[in-house]
């Protein structure tokens, strides 16, 4: 998610806070806020963002905690995520069926973790576990199992997850609109008490968790990063998922501190975006989570790191394909870094016309490369990373990585090239506000980074202030030829290190009992919902825009953005040109502009398409904003035909497949999700493998491609639009 300096923002619109007559809340709001967002601050501290949507009748909703690994105690890593995992097990009153005999139990079962803990001898520990085990197995018969799950998806919620970081643990739910009061009961008696039950089987599943992150070798290769940059902080030296050795010794009391220290209402935020109404959900949130007491929240000062002054380089072993990763130390998320660090991150590597993309893959010098900026309170980090093609060494990719942030130093860029990076972060700003998920991850940031809202909504604005000058002067200042830490990823055997699962007994489920508290939540009467009824003939309009070419249109009330669809009944079991086509085509020029012209061209424009081949149809999907409508679209149709072959690009992009398709096969979760899936599902001739043979890609002619877009919109298809405009 994108962030910046709070001190650099240049506003486009005025704050204003409002009290409306018929309402008791007060709330920050600004104009021109296209996500309609109310910011409300409770009397015990609790923050409520509220952004209305009214597309549907859901409501994207989140309670986020300014909490995660940074903060857990040095004796007990993992814990911030272990608890995360606890707020799903109930209370004293959601979940139980005998409290005063599951207390009694739980409360044994701690003072044995804590025993456990206190133990060295490895034959004790045993029999201590082999104790807290028995104890578990009596205390589940008093526990209406799996019952905060089942409440929600009987008020139709989706997507109940949660998940932890550096900075956060954020609790999400994708519920229907008209139950927002049943949710809010369930979730202020969630948040109301912390009870450990179920401990030592949910220990197993974070013990899986470990151990699967153990065997990724992007994860091991991303967690050896952060411990040469950060040798200090917690963001290196504290990973979320936490250490074996303390995950094999929980504290069931420091969890306990842990909830009650942090997980108070003027250290967390309710966030809902959807069909909600503001003045009618605040009277529910106070009415729910009013009522719990406000607490000082204890943010120790973190350690500093002493500048960079020499490169540090690691080496990560595993099965999976080689990578090169080039990562620079950053100020924190109120320095001006951050804004200027994705601007150059856009400059570099924006998927079209960045340095990397023309300089690197466009001229397929490496087989793939990107950079990307990360924020955190404390500090943050830039990262480039490349994959090497056939016969390249990873220390040839880091030196062509490194003299693309040369160029920019030196200026050798284009000066719209900032002007196009602001205004494609201003469609995706657009975007984000037809989603209520993309809406509250928006909102999430700025509640966890404490950034104003003011400065979220004009992002885009800022960037676009930043001049050639400045993001030179800041790049050369910033990055040096010591101050990175350098990490190689290369094939070879590892040696994992595991922890063992202790021997658990299976424990009897109450799957069909119910709590009390689950009885109430079920007696409660639902608010009533209004239907819409559409009217599709007049909703979507339908016509001919050329002859043979049916267009469906449905008009954009909402914001600037454009989207076409074209849409042909014709998908890769017939044939594999199109998709290769499309493959092929951001390595061609025309006869009046450079394939580098091109991409440049499309990134100006703010104009990206997608291409989605499916077994039996395929899409091709065209999205540019309405200020350039016009000139976007000719400039799609008149690449199409226009486009010429370059038989050298082809060979080299035939090359770099092959090296893809090689690489697949040193990756398990490609090979899972991938290759086996479909074999299980269809057989040995599957839609993975569907794919034209090395010996066909060479002795394809390049012209064949060229011809296939050339003559697209021959082929039979229809076309669905939605946009501003009239029909």
């Amino acid at each position: 998610m994108l962030v910046f300096a709070t001190g650099l923002i240049t506003s486009c619109g005025n704050h204003t806070e409002e009290k409306k007559e018929e309402s008791k809340y007060s709330y920050e709001s600004f104009e021109n806020d296209p996500y309609q967002t109310r910011i409300y601050t409770l009397d015990n501290g609790l923050k409520v963002y509220i952004s209305e949507n009214h597309s549907e009748p859901r409501i994207f909703t989140g309670i986020a905690v300014k909490t995660g690994s940074v903060n857990d105690p040095k004796d007990a890593t993992g814990l911030a995520h272990y608890l995360e995992h606890m707020l799903f097990k109930g209370t004293s009153e959601l979940g139980a069926l005998n409290w005063a005999e599951e207390e009694k139990q739980l409360q044994l079962i701690s003072d044995l973790y804590e025993k456990h803990r206190a133990t060295t001898d490895e034959e004790e520990r045993k029999a201590i576990y082999h104790q807290i085990d028995s104890v578990s197995q009596e205390a589940a018969k008093n526990v209406a199992t799996n019952e905060y799950d089942k409440l929600m998806s009987n008020l139709g919620a989706s997507g109940t997850n949660a998940f932890t970081s550096n900075e956060r643990t954020v609790y999400i739910n994708d519920i229907p609109s008209n139950e927002i009061d049943k949710w809010m009961t369930i979730e202020s008696e969630r948040f109301s008490e912390l009870v450990l039950r179920l401990f030592h089987t949910e220990l197993e599943a974070v013990y899986e968790e470990f151990n699967m992150s153990q065997d990724r070798d992007y994860t091991q290769m991303y967690f050896k990063m952060l411990d040469l940059l950060f040798p200090n902080h917690p963001y290196g030296q504290q990973t979320t998922i936490g250490t074996g050795e303390h995950l094999k010794n929980p504290s069931m009391e420091k969890i306990h501190a842990y909830f009650d220290a942090r997980y108070v209402p003027n250290n967390m935020a309710i966030i809902l975006s959807g069909d909600v109404d503001p003045d009618q959900a605040i009277e529910l949130v106070d009415k729910h989570f009013g009522g719990y007491a406000k607490k000082p929240v204890s943010n120790p000062e973190m350690p500093k790191e002493e500048p960079i002054t020499e490169v540090e380089t690691a080496v990560v072993k595993g099965p999976s394909a080689e990578e090169a990763m080039v990562a620079f130390r950053l100020n924190g998320v109120h320095s001006k870094d951050y804004i200027y660090s994705e601007l150059l991150s856009r400059i570099l590597s924006n998927g079209t016309a960045g340095l990397m993309d023309l300089n690197l893959e466009q001229s397929q010098k490496v087989l793939s490369a990107g950079a990307y900026s990360s924020v955190m309170k404390d500090y943050g980090m830039f990262n480039l990373y490349g994959n090497p093609r056939e016969g390249q060494t990873l220390d040839e990719v880091k030196d062509l990585l490194l003299a693309q942030l040369d160029s920019v130093k030196q200026g050798n860029f284009e000066d719209w090239l900032i002007s196009a990076s602001a205004r494609m972060m201003k469609k995706e700003e657009i975007g984000y506000t037809e989603n209520n998920m993309m809406r509250f991850y928006y909102l999430m940031d700025a509640f966890i980074l404490d950034i104003p809202w003011e400065d979220m909504i004009h992002m885009s604005d800022s960037m676009a202030n930043i001049t050639k000058e400045d993001l030179m002067q800041w790049t050369s200042e910033t990055f040096k030829d010591n101050n990175y830490v350098y990490v190689k990823k290369e094939v070879g055997e590892s040696d994992p290190y595991k922890v063992d699962k202790p021997e658990i007994t299976q424990v009897n489920l109450n799957r069909d009992t119910t709590s009390t508290f689950a009885d109430r939540i079920d007696s409660m009467p639902e608010m009533r919902m209004k239907p819409e009824f559409l009217d599709f003939k007049k909703l979507v309009k339908t016509g001919d825009l050329v002859e043979g070419v049916e267009v469906q249109y449905v008009q954009n009330d909402i914001n600037e953005l454009n989207r076409m669809y074209y849409v042909f009944e014709m998908g890769s079991n017939q044939s594999q040109m199109i998709p290769l086509a499309f493959e092929y085509l951001p390595y061609l020029g025309t006869s009046k502009l450079s394939p580098a012209e091109v991409q440049k061209e499309l990134y100006r424009l703010a104009l990206d398409f997608d291409v989605f081949p499916g077994e039996e149809r395929s899409y091709v999907i065209v999205n540019c904003l309405e200020e350039n409508f016009e000139e976007s679209f000719k400039f799609f149709e008149m690449l199409l035909k226009e486009v010429q072959a370059n038989p050298e690009a082809y060979t080299e992009m035939v090359k770099g497949m092959l090296k893809e398709r090689a690489n697949s096969k040193l990756n398990k979760y490609e090979i899972l999700y991938g290759g086996m899936w479909s074999y299980a599902k269809y057989g040995a001739e599957n839609p993975y493998n569907n794919k034209l043979s090395k010996a066909e890609l060479e002795q394809l002619n390049p012209e064949e491609l060229v011809s296939a877009l050339n003559q697209l919109n021959d082929y039979p298809h229809r076309i669905m639009f939605y946009g501003p405009q009239s029909f």
